[in-house]
């Protein structure tokens, strides 16, 4: 695997996490955290390219279905932030932060996945050895 990949899926999160919580934190959607947004978006759409690059494909398990489902959601949330940005409307902009944590939650999903996959293969190795 082409390891910039894992970086620039890092970069996303990286990105992603500091929109959110500095969403969440400060109490209101501002113009840099939607910046933050779409720089989380971009980086996770490069490195999930890359990756189905080295994999010849999308495969259909609970990595890359939920994967696909936070790539869309993340761009659902950028294109929803940045409406209510333009709208100016207060009180969206002071809630906007619970649906930035639903869909940062969701996102958590696919990033963490490959790590519990290998865990579990891990423990399957380690029970086979025992025997």
């Amino acid at each position: 695997m082409d390891p910039r990949a894992s970086i620039i899926i890092t970069a996303a999160l990286v990105f992603y996490s500091i929109g959110v919580w500095a969403e969440r934190i400060s109490g209101r959607l501002k113009w840099w955290h939607f910046v933050f947004f779409v720089s989380g978006l971009a980086c996770d759409t490069v490195g999930t390219g890359m990756m189905f690059q080295f994999v010849g494909g999308m495969a259909f398990d609970i990595h890359a279905v939920t994967g696909m489902i936070a790539i869309l959601l993340m761009f659902i949330h950028a294109a929803w932030a940045l409406v209510v940005l333009l709208r100016k409307d207060e009180n969206a902009i002071r809630n906007f932060h619970k649906f930035s944590l639903v869909v940062w939650l969701i996102w958590l999903i696919p990033y963490f996945s490959p790590m519990f996959y290998r865990l579990a293969a891990m423990e399957d190795i380690a029970i086979f050895v025992k025997i």
